[in-house]
């Protein structure tokens, strides 16, 4: 019962730097001494000292004989910009480490453990990992994929529409919702949509609460419709722009003076082949530049090609006690195909939740 009430505590330490560690996980830890917590700290930030390292330089008193409790195995290897934790935590005299969950990262998984256990460390593993597993998905998927978490939002009335025919969709949900969704925009590498809701809203898909960062922005636009004057483009961090190369054999000029002007306003240009960007793809591209998680804020399009290319991993419906009705109105997901009832997306890990007046549906996709 002490190992899973320390872990629990290391876990809500890391859970401190949410957003702040990518592409890095978040990892908490804490030392014990006399069945006492003497010292305590979470990684930060990517590039700064682990969580682990902080723990036991922090402590007050000698750690010789202590107990280590950490989120996340402790690394080993030196392909990273800090010292391996392990080689610290042997050399403080810690005499017991207990680890949540491995690090899925091959450079790590099982030989932090195997190195402590060499140097005459007893480790107890698993404690309360599946916790400490939804705390770091993204970073476990990106580790084992090279490709980001993707996470599904969309808010709809209770009939399932996300805008009436003239595209009127401002506000479907109340005030507590969309700060919500501001929280989770702070706490994503990139936010993607399609050029339609850019038309339609301009939107800055920024995060305007609390002291979280901007996500990086990811526009669909195959024919670089864009105008240059869209808050996307005009709101820091970087946005990137996936538009189709025969839109540039078919625009000649105004495509590559465009693509210019864009580029030399560092907004990056993704091209791809054929008449529909391959989403699976792409998110092995943005996994390329070290973004772990992206969040879908797009129209029915959009949402239901992320479904059908199977690149979404949680969905996050958020539901408005309001009816539009009507065949014209758009539905929270289109296209032109369908699923058969015994072949729909199904979830798992479902939860619900009230958020002010609007009624919050999540979980995870079936694979």
């Amino acid at each position: 019962m002490d190992d899973e009430r320390f872990i629990r505590r290391t876990i809500a330490l890391a859970a401190r730097a949410k957003s702040m560690t990518s592409p890095n996980p978040m990892v908490g830890a804490l030392v014990v001494k006399n069945g006492r917590i003497i010292s305590e700290a979470y990684h930060k930030k990517a590039g700064t000292p682990h969580a682990e390292v902080l723990a036991i330089g922090n402590a007050p008193d000698s750690v010789r004989g202590a107990s280590l409790y950490v989120s996340l195995e402790p690394c080993c290897h030196k392909d990273k910009r800090t010292p391996p934790c392990t080689k610290k935590i042997i050399a403080s005299g810690i005499k017991k480490v207990v680890i949540s969950m491995k690090d899925p990262n091959p450079k790590v998984s099982g030989k932090g453990i195997k190195e402590l256990r060499k140097a005459g460390i007893e480790v107890i593993s698993g404690v309360l990992e599946d916790e400490s597993g939804r705390l770091n998905e993204s970073y476990i998927k990106y580790i084992t994929t090279g490709m980001p978490f993707v996470t599904l939002k969309v808010a709809m009335t209770l009939d399932g529409k996300i805008a009436t025919p003239e595209g009127e969709s401002k506000w479907i949900t109340g005030e507590k919702a969309r700060r919500m969704v501001h929280r989770l925009r702070g706490r994503v590498d990139a936010v993607m949509t399609a050029i339609g809701t850019v038309k339609a809203d301009n939107p800055r898909l920024t995060c305007r609460t609390g002291n979280y960062k901007n996500p990086t922005r990811i526009i669909i636009d195959p024919d670089l419709e864009i105008s240059v004057d869209s808050n996307v483009l005009l709101t820091p961090p970087d946005t990137f722009i996936v538009a189709r190369k025969t839109a540039a054999r078919v625009a000649g000029r105004a495509f590559s003076e465009k693509k210019k002007l864009l580029s030399e306003r560092n907004i990056r240009i993704i091209e791809y082949e054929g008449g529909k960007a391959d989403l699976q793809r792409l998110m092995k591209e943005l996994g390329g530049t070290n973004i772990t998680s992206v969040l879908v804020e797009g129209g029915s399009s959009l949402n239901s090609r992320c479904l059908e290319e199977e690149i979404v991993d949680k969905v996050m419906f958020f539901i408005a006690p309001k009816i539009i009705g009507g065949r014209e109105s758009f539905p929270s997901v289109g296209g032109k195909t369908y699923r058969s009832l015994q072949g729909a997306h199904r979830l798992k890990d479902l939860k619900i939740k009230r958020i002010g007046d609007d009624i919050l549906v999540e979980g995870y996709i079936r694979k």
